[in-house]
């Protein structure tokens, strides 16, 4: 009987040196896989099927290299990622640099050997055995856990892997790959148990490929949220309040408040009436709302407050709901539009925190718009136009977006989840916006629309979500009185466009590498005196910009003016008006840009109006 990858050849014979595997309606398959005449499309190499094919079979080889060098090394997981893969160890040392050199040379010894990678069936009990006798216990911890009768194993040369597949058929075919660092992760992300160490990676079908990701990877670190918001001191983390509980800075909070300004009166401008709600709430609204069942490992433990259980929230929807539930509702009050920046508490582990993108405290940018199932359609199309006006302003590079449908574990009748579901997917059809179903990614209580943005390197951010609930208000039993003069359910939609302002913020400054454009920048322009003479009138023009509405200071410290501009340039300051006796005399302004644009002889008044024409945008 015919191979895939034999059938393939004859069907494809100009591609035959780039398909890696076959796809079938059961799914991918190796090409040594039997074909047994169904239809099957090749996977080749260089498409992000066949990439994450080729990722996955260089996590084999790397742990191959790995179990080489160091035997009583122990593998646990390596899977491919979006950027590349990596590899879980335990061993009673941490690798060092001169390691992950070793571990890559010998990589490409095992490449060079081509290596078929064989897969084979095995019963459940053969295949724990097999790892047994090898003592890699993760394997068997794994495969005790496995409910199918058969599992699949590959091999190549002397290693075995225990793995569903499929792989490329020889370590031949990879042709760029790089180790790229290392780090501690528990096993299963359980603290209590033990730390391993993670080997990150990254493969390419070609040089070029792999040279442009390196150079990315360069130009990211040098945008990392993480150093450019301790640099420019906009925010930081005090150990001694706690791990992801952020602290913003003079700088930060003045960035924060602007988009929060913008927020606020842009949903006003659109119909939403803004509420503000508590911290904390009895545990018992939580067991109502269904987050203690669904939710709770993501909740912090409650405290007892005068013999009640109380929780710190974790989300605003319940609270919403209540405020929606205080007074009688008619259908003419619907659309009824709640919105709040609301800061929520989440229990993630400390091994997940990374800086203002993971943490356990946030301020979400939530709304709740209740409404009418004749109404529903429409909202969901506004809300869509609504968060791509608002994201635009921040001049990301695109949008890609998801609709993530019913997860494993829900709540409501599937009949309830296909409405839900088939109302985001006509409005997106509706507003001519394409999308990728992204199966069982959505939260317990109803379907979403995920909108992903992509900052100026290309790299995706989780922000924006439009979730419909048809479950929440009848869990809480709230209604409006229709047309009829009965009594009605109405839907609620869940609505975030930031996500949450941390997030958002350290997405933002890695998006312009701290260099904020002029109407977001903490400080806008920094007046320069050149010597004592003229900082009289480098404080006047400081005054006349503050006045003006823009966020001024003014260095007249007794310094070389080129000291001042260089220090000005580190921290990102968009403007810099340079003054001396010149200036003084003639009532004029030297203008220096942040890119090194200069501008001289400026009148006061044409330097305001140059300044206004880089102010807020409007949505």
């Amino acid at each position: 009987m015919k191979t895939i990858g034999e059938h393939l050849y004859e069907r494809f014979p100009e591609l035959r040196e780039k398909i890696i595997a076959g796809e079938t309606n059961s799914g991918l398959k190796d090409l040594s896989a039997e074909w047994n005449g169904e239809e099957v499309k090749p996977v080749l190499i260089d498409s992000e099927k066949g990439i994450e094919i080729l990722r996955h079979s260089t996590s084999h080889v790397m742990a191959q290299a790995v179990k080489s060098l160091f035997p009583d090394a122990k593998y646990a997981i390596g899977p491919a990622t979006s950027e590349g893969f990596y590899y879980d160890f335990y061993l009673d040392k941490p690798f060092t640099e001169e390691d992950i050199k070793r571990i890559e040379e010998r990589m490409r010894e095992i490449i060079k050997e081509d290596l078929k990678f064989i897969r084979m069936e095995v019963k459940r009990e053969e295949a724990i055995e097999i790892f047994k006798k090898k003592g890699e216990r993760y394997k068997v911890e794994i495969l005790e856990e496995i409910g199918d009768e058969n599992v699949s194993l590959y091999q190549q040369g002397d290693f075995i892997d225990l793995c569903r597949g499929p792989h490329i058929p020889s370590t031949g075919y990879i042709k760029a790959f790089k180790l790229l660092s290392t780090s501690g992760a528990y096993w299963r992300g359980d603290e209590k148990r033990e730390m391993l160490q993670r080997i990150y990676g990254t493969s390419f079908p070609d040089e070029e490929g792999l040279k442009k990701f390196l150079e990315l990877l360069e130009e990211a670190k040098k945008r990392d949220h993480r150093r450019l918001m301790k640099d420019l001191e906009l925010a930081s983390f005090q150990e001694e309040a706690g791990a992801g509980l952020v602290f913003w800075h003079p700088a930060g909070a003045i960035i924060r408040k602007i988009i929060e300004d913008l927020w606020k009166d842009f949903h006003i401008r659109e119909g939403y009436e803004l509420v503000y709600t508590p911290h904390i709430a009895r545990l018992d609204l939580w067991k109502k709302s269904g987050h203690l069942d669904f939710y709770r490992e993501n909740m912090f433990s409650p405290m007892d407050v005068e013999n009640i259980l109380y929780q710190l929230k974790p989300m605003n929807c319940p609270f919403h709901i209540l405020i929606y539930k205080s007074r009688v509702r008619s259908y003419r009050d619907l659309p009824v539009r709640f919105a709040e920046l609301g800061t929520v508490y989440r229990f993630e582990r400390s091994g997940v925190l990374h800086g203002l993108l993971r943490v356990r405290g946030f301020t979400q940018d939530d709304a709740h718009i209740f409404v009418s199932n004749e109404e529903l359609e429409e909202e969901i199309m506004k809300i869509l136009d609504q968060t791509m006006r608002f994201l635009k302003i921040f001049e990301f590079s695109g949008f890609n977006v998801y609709l993530s449908t019913r997860p494993e574990r829900y709540v409501g009748s599937d009949e309830v989840w296909n409405l839900a579901q088939e109302a985001l997917r006509t409005a997106l059809i509706k507003k001519g916006i394409d999308y990728t179903v992204d199966p069982g990614e959505g939260v317990f209580y109803g379907p979403k629309i995920d909108i992903k943005i992509k900052d100026i390197l290309g790299r995706e951010w989780q922000c924006s979500t439009i979730q419909v609930d048809f479950n929440l208000p009848q869990r809480f039993e709230i209604t409006y009185r229709g047309k009829d003069n009965l009594f009605h359910t109405p839907i609620m939609i869940h609505r975030a466009i930031m996500g949450s302002l941390e997030r958002f913020l350290g997405v933002l400054i890695e998006h312009y590498r701290g260099a904020f454009p002029f109407w977001l920048a903490p400080e806008q322009v920094r007046v320069m005196s050149i010597s004592e003479k003229s900082r009289d009138y480098a404080e006047r023009i400081k005054v006349i910009l503050i006045e003006n509405g823009f966020r001024a200071t003014a260095d007249v410290r007794d310094e070389k003016v080129s000291y001042k501009i260089r220090e000005a340039q580190i921290l990102k300051i968009p403007v810099m008006v340079i003054v001396g006796e010149k200036e003084k005399s003639s009532e004029t302004v030297s203008i220096r840009f942040r890119d090194g644009k200069e501008n001289r002889g400026i009148k006061i008044d044409a330097l305001i109006q140059l300044l206004k024409q880089n102010s807020i945008p409007k949505i």
